[in-house]
């Protein structure tokens, strides 16, 4: 019938394929089954591995072939058979009352390995909600089972309502067996999911009970999109996976809340970013590696596979909009109801049409998205500095882009060729981040930034706030406060910060619109103000980041972390992660305040103030239950100047352990109690402290031996002894005998006697005893040999899992292996337990994959890929540093600036930049410096035209600006510009000036990269003919030295060229002015730091004095430089006395630019007249070598040359 349906409704068509249709009947007996199917006690259950349905009944096992089924089972008449599809009905069996029949009907077409099959003796309990919902467990465990769903019927009808349809399968079953012969916790079939016993969960259990929810809600999203739409094509596995686990995250988010989903999702990526680098295996690998026989979705890679996948819908689904994308999962499920497609399968492509046509996505997105997100490794890293300009009323935010992955996995294939020609010319990821500004007035949205682009950008956002406006208003001097209720109890912004900037906080991104790592650079006092005002899960966990990464804690950041510690409106994970900020920054310097801190909620809580201990244990209240847990292992990993924990902490801990009392509680204790024990192995003990170690092992053993007679929930103080035992044995390794902490463990391996958690446990502890103490080939022995004796499939393939893991540590990679070991391990790859056990077949892989210095993946990378252009950028890699999360930003300006500077607020600059501006490289720009040994010395050219004597009184009064080229100029390293500096208030200028003959004075203009003018004035001073140098106040002495005289030492003639060339520190201001027709070239070198200034003049031999007519000239100067100023806005300083006038800084500066003009007055008449009034005389020692006098660290050397042009 499905042959018919393929080929047409016809009925002729239909019977002649009916004709052609012949019915194979294959009759078989399997005995001793070596995977696929298990045998554990009375029960046997399926468990789905990769390709091994066909070991256990004849079928093609391949995704593609899709069958329907009609299955009968005959068992035992107190056993239940549980499979897919419906129960049409059980009877007893022919062969005897003691047998009885279940008869199954699959109508809906899957794949052989989703069919399952559990027979035991099953307690079935149905939904009280849904008829078509029922659930069955081992017996003895009716009453957690019924704990454990009873929510379940909402998430049922959740996924219809959302996707407008019925479950396509008719019925749903849940069954859980025994955990010890259960591969996977949960094993999907078609209708059908097997779960471990050990999801079940008390009803005096609060920590299991969130995790078995998620785990039931995902199972179910996977028989939406999974089983009953399957992929097209392996490569298109990732977009199931990842609408599955988007229909999760929407049930977190209506059952558990907003804030349990965005902090999920929040934490979730970091792990992406961390992971997803060079050599972590794309999304969607290319067609000649596709088949990867389902090894992508085994163990913690698979977990981030899976967790990326889902980032990567939900980025589309940011972009469409909720509505849409929720109608574009409607069609396909409608789609797939269709009885006209005989194939219910969904590819990348479609999905990508569908995006276009329902989602209103443009094309260029869509295509620039799908093969950078899915078809590539890697995630984007941006990191972002920026100022306030004051003036302006703007901010200006400097981007650097990057990428988690600097290599790209590449195979060596002519269309993965062809897509690496195309990805060397992409511009990087696709779409534009929002930038939010919290400023004093509002929060306000700028998506402005965009993804692609240059590895360096800087941006400009218009701030809507304005500091005139918002005056700090305070109360009058007797006035009184009309009732206490209006205080306000929040911290306010601080005052200085207000005073200053109109900014509160910045954050990129806030929406989690993109998965990437942004790190935004801004001062302390705006992490607090974004951690206590930002009521946003994910603002606050990037404040409390934030805050615990600066080097230093400050008593504001302390007593901010302390208040959302305290703060019961925060969400509770918030608060967990405040607690551990609050430990990690604890230090003597601060003294001990974090500890403090931790101690006085604890006991504000917990401790009864009469007598000073706890009180018994009361869990009502869940949220305040979660903090109050992480307390102790936050306090136990305080550490001290000397590496070891305080004493208080170790008397706190100790003093829980002896008072714990769970009497009178309705809650279990035992996840309580097992996060005390573990912190006791955290503790590093001090000689004070060692004193005390005989109380904690007999502590350890008391619940060692109380749990051996009462079992707690799943063996968890066991495990927490066992971990506690082997972390305090690791660090006494030096004078504990490790024989006897060996035999203390040994008995917990035993798989008659102990659950396979706590068997897991012992055998981890070993190993890891084992490789502290002989190194990494007896570990892997030790391994070896616990693989063959225990029996679980589960225990085996976790325990290579944590060798896989060891084995990547830096400890033990260089350690050696012999090649005994190496062939043990081959032996196990090639056994039949490892034929069995897909998992640990896998792991041993991997482990020798590692071992040969291979990534632990069927993905081989045989091309060095080259690396989007968008991450590149014009830096040099030997200048390149490593990624720091709050480390300074360096970013290079090679386009001209505006000349004049702004006021720039201070404490906008992150610390630790102001002295970063040495390291940053020369600009590599056009330049018309000449290169002077290691370093760039700028060039400024101003050219003058000559004029008669008669000519130039006669124009003198009548002014001209000058006009100015736009070569650039690089000004040692004020070319460089760090990312927290104002642009504009950098001297960044290269012009040449000619005088025009209508005007006897002259101005430059400056041409600037955006069209703008900067005018710059020169003032002419003619005092003498040679070239007078006023020195600084630190510059005492001051030597001349002439290199080489080409021509006469008298005033050069017109085809002459006056080369002055001045090597000092400091910041350089020049004046010049001119009478002949010169030349004048000054070359500026910039070496250190100083505050020595430049004055030369070039004047007339024979003029002494100035003139009436110079004296009426500069006066009629600065009076149109006044009126020029005020009309056209050009003269900082009017606008600044007319924007400031009572501001007490300004007038700081204005009184200390008066008194420097004055004392330069001074200086200069000491030098031009002697004692008794007369003029010296400048002379001019023509021996001299030219060598730098020692005059100190801000000398001054001035070196002229003179050529003639002839």
């Amino acid at each position: 019938s499905e042959v018919a349906q393929e080929f047409g409704k016809d009925e002729d068509v239909a019977g002649l394929c009916e004709e052609k249709l012949k019915l194979v009947q294959v009759d078989y007996w399997l005995e001793k089954p070596i995977s696929g199917v298990h045998f554990s006690g009375h029960a046997l259950h399926t468990d789905n591995q990769l390709r091994r349905a066909r070991s256990w009944f004849p079928c093609v096992d391949f995704d593609l072939q899709r069958c329907s089924y009609d299955m009968e089972f005959t068992v035992n008449s107190d056993y239940v058979a549980v499979s897919n599809g419906k129960l049409l009905y059980q009877v007893p069996s022919n062969e005897g009352l003691h047998l009885k029949t279940f008869v199954y009907k699959l109508d809906i077409p899957v794949a052989a390995h989703f069919i399952s099959l559990i027979v035991a003796p099953l307690e079935v309990l149905p939904d009280c909600q849904n008829a078509s919902i029922s659930h069955l467990c081992i017996p003895g465990s009716l009453s957690q089972l019924q704990y454990t769903v009873n929510f379940f019927h909402l998430v049922f009808s959740y996924y219809e309502d959302y996707l407008g349809a019925s479950f396509p399968f008719g019925c749903y079953s849940h069954v859980f067996v025994d955990s010890e012969s259960i591969l996977s916790s949960v094993s999907i079939g078609a209708s059908v999911v097997t779960l471990s016993s050990h999801l079940l969960v008390d009803e005096r259990v609060i920590d299991q009970n969130i995790r078995t929810r998620i785990k039931l809600a995902h199972a179910l999203a996977q028989q939406w999109f999974g089983v009953y739409i399957t992929p097209s094509s392996a490569s298109d596995a990732w977009l199931l996976e990842g609408l599955a686990g988007f229909l999760t995250d929407i049930f977190v988010k209506r059952h558990f809340g907003n804030n349990e989903a965005c902090f999920r999702r929040y934490k979730a990526n970091e792990a992406i970013c961390k992971v997803d680098v060079e050599g972590f295996p794309p999304l969607s690998p290319p067609t000649c590696v596709s088949n990867l026989l389902g090894t992508e979705r085994i163990s913690i890679l698979g977990r981030i596979r899976s967790w990326k996948a889902v980032a990567v819908i939900q980025m589309l689904e940011k972009q469409m909009g909720p509505e849409p994308f929720r109608k574009i999962l409607q069609r396909i499920i409608l789609r797939a109801q269709d009885p006209v497609r005989n194939l219910r399968t969904l590819s990348t492509k479609e999905f990508r049409h569908f995006a276009n046509k329902l989602g209103n996505l443009e094309r260029p997105f869509l295509k620039d998205f799908f093969p950078r997100w899915v078809e590539s490794t890697g995630c984007p890293v941006l990191s972002m500095g920026f100022v306030y300009s004051k003036r302006r009323n703007i901010i200006e935010l400097a981007v650097h882009r990057g990428c988690t992955a600097t290599r790209d996995v590449a195979i060596e294939t002519e269309d993965n060729l062809l897509k690496e020609k195309q990805r060397d010319s992409d511009t990087g990821w696709p779409g534009m981040m929002s930038i939010r500004v919290h400023e004093v007035d509002g929060m306000y949205d700028h998506p402005i930034l965009p993804m692609a682009g240059d590895a360096y950008q800087l941006l400009e956002i218009q701030c809507h706030s304005k500091l005139g406006s918002r005056r700090i208003q305070r109360p009058k001097k007797g006035s009184k406060l009309e009732s206490t209720e209006e205080i306000d109890p929040s911290p306010t912004v601080d005052s200085r910060q207000g005073l200053e900037s109109p900014l509160l906080w910045v954050r990129a991104d806030p929406q989690l619109e993109y998965l990437a790592e942004i790190h935004v650079h801004q001062p302390e006092q705006m992490w607090i103000n974004q951690l206590e005002k930002d009521r946003d899960v994910v603002a606050q966990m990037q404040a409390i980041t934030a805050l615990a990464a600066f080097p230093q804690m400050s008593f504001p950041a302390i007593n901010a972390l302390n208040s959302c510690l305290n703060d019961l409106k925060a969400f509770c994970r918030v608060r967990i992660e405040a607690a551990f900020a609050l430990a990690n920054t604890t230090a003597e310097a601060t003294g001990w305040a974090g500890l403090s801190h931790l101690l006085k909620f604890y006991k504000s809580r917990r401790y009864d103030p009469d007598i000073g201990l706890p009180r018994p244990n009361d869990f009502h209240d869940l949220a305040e239950y979660f903090v109050l847990q992480v307390i102790p292992g936050a306090v136990a990993a305080i550490r001290g100047s000397d590496g070891k924990s305080p004493p208080e902490a170790v008397d706190f801990i100790l003093q829980l352990m002896k008072y714990n009392d769970n009497s009178g509680n309705q809650y279990s204790d035992v996840y309580w109690l097992s996060s005390l024990i573990q912190s006791i192995g955290k503790i590093e003990f001090s000689q004070q402290s060692l004193q005390i170690l005989p109380r904690i092992l007999k502590s350890i053993d008391r619940f060692l031996q109380y749990d051996r007679l009462m079992p707690s929930y799943n063996g968890l103080i066991t495990i927490s002894c066992i971990r506690t035992l082997t972390d305090m044995a690791l660090k006494f390794s030096h004078f504990l005998p490790m024989d006897h902490i060996e035999q203390l463990l040994h008995p917990f391996i035993d798989a008659r006697t102990t659950w396979w958690k706590v068997r897991l446990e012992a055998a981890q502890a070993l190993c890891d005893l084992q490789f502290h103490l002989e190194g990494l080939d007896a570990g892997i022995k030790l391994a070896l040999k616990l693989v063959y004796i225990d029996p679980s499939m589960k225990v085996q393939s976790k325990l290579f899992s944590h060798i896989l893991h060891v084995c990547t540590v830096k400890e033990y990679t260089t350690d050696s292996v012999s090649s005994a070991t190496l062939a043990d391990l081959i032996q196990l790859l090639h056994s039949r337990k490892s034929f069995s056990n897909t998992f640990l077949r896998h792991h041993v892989f991997s482990v020798l994959q590692v071992l040969s210095g291979r990534p632990a993946t069927l993905i081989r990378s045989t091309i060095p890929p080259v690396e989007p252009s968008a991450i590149t950028g014009t830096v040099d890699s030997a200048t390149q540093e490593p990624r720091n999360k709050f480390g300074p930003i360096k970013v290079r300006i090679q386009c001209p600036l505006e000349s004049h500077s702004e006021p720039v607020s201070n404490h906008l600059v992150p610390t630790g930049l102001e002295n970063s501006r040495e390291a940053i490289p020369t600009a590599s720009g056009s330049s018309s410096g000449k290169q002077v040994g290691d370093q760039k010395v700028g060039v400024l050219k101003l050219r003058f035209k000559p004029t008669t004597s008669a000519q130039q009184d006669e124009k003198s009064l009548v002014p001209e600006p000058v006009r100015s080229s736009s070569v650039s100029m690089e000004q040692g390293v004020k070319s460089q510009l760090i990312a927290d500096e104002s642009p504009h208030s950098i001297k960044y200028a290269s012009f040449e000036c000619e005088e025009n003959q209508k005007h006897g004075y002259s101005t430059t203009s400056m041409r600037e990269s955006d069209g703008r003018l900067g005018y710059k004035y020169f003032e002419n001073e003619m005092e003498e003919s040679t070239v007078h140098l006023i020195q600084s106040k630190k510059t005492k002495n001051l030597q001349v030295a002439i290199d080489r005289i080409e021509s006469d030492t008298g005033a050069p003639s017109s085809n002459q060229d006056l080369r002055l060339t001045t090597e000092c520190s400091g910041d350089q201001q020049y004046k010049a002015t001119h009478q002949e027709d010169t030349e004048i070239r000054l070359m500026l070198r910039l070496e250190d730091q100083g505050s020595s200034k430049l004055e030369a003049g070039t004047t007339d031999e024979g003029q002494q004095k100035e003139t009436a007519s110079e004296k009426r000239r500069k006066e009629v100067k600065k009076k149109w430089k006044r009126e020029k100023d005020k009309n056209e806005g050009t003269c900082n300083e009017y606008v600044r006395k007319q924007d400031k006038p009572d501001d007490p800084e300004y007038l700081e500066k204005k009184s200390q630019k008066k008194e420097h003009k004055r004392k330069e007055k001074e200086l200069r008449h000491f030098q031009k007249y002697d004692e008794n009034g007369a003029i010296k005389s400048t002379k001019i020692d023509t021996n001299s070598t030219g060598k730098r006098a020692a005059v100190g660290t801000s000398e001054t050397v001035v070196r002229i040359k003179f050529k003639n042009k002839l």
